[in-house]
């Protein structure tokens, strides 16, 4: 192969990762409208059903401790790693340990939602995010979360 053509595949080849990346952004932003969605139906529901919003709390790293919040929200897992916020935000509820943020909290920022909660996790525990914000909508304010 010339030095011409190793430089034509070379950029055939970038064009082609280019475009490979192109279209898993347009597909996470897809779902993360799909997401959004949800998330707006569901607190506005959770409104109308005149379930109470708590604040929440975020673990630490370690699961050690918990952290009081900004933000107030309905937790979506019993186990309390994810929740929704009253602002129809999804939130992880996990922080670094910190001394200081005993006394202090910590502050939580929005993450995108994924339509499958816990995809790609080792544990096998992956639920569709309409099948969780049902289920949660379901128990309105017996949730354990």
């Amino acid at each position: 192969m010339s030095d011409d053509e190793a430089a034509v595949w070379r950029e055939q080849r970038r064009a082609a990762a280019d475009e490979h990346l192109a279209a898993i952004e347009r597909r996470k932003s897809a779902e993360s409208a799909a997401a959004a969605a949800l998330l707006h139906d569901f607190v506005t529901a959770a409104r109308e059903r005149g379930i109470p919003a708590t604040r929440l709390r975020a673990r630490s790293y370690s699961g050690s401790a918990t952290y009081r919040t900004q933000v107030e929200g309905w937790h979506l897992k019993r186990n309390g790693s994810v929740a929704v916020g009253t602002d129809a935000c999804f939130y992880v509820l996990s922080a670094p340990g910190s001394l200081a943020a005993r006394f202090t909290g910590v502050v939580l920022h929005p993450s995108p939602a994924p339509l499958v909660i816990g995809a790609g996790g080792r544990d096998g525990e992956s639920i569709p995010l309409q099948t969780l914000l049902t289920m949660r909508l379901d128990a309105a304010a017996g949730w354990d979360g």
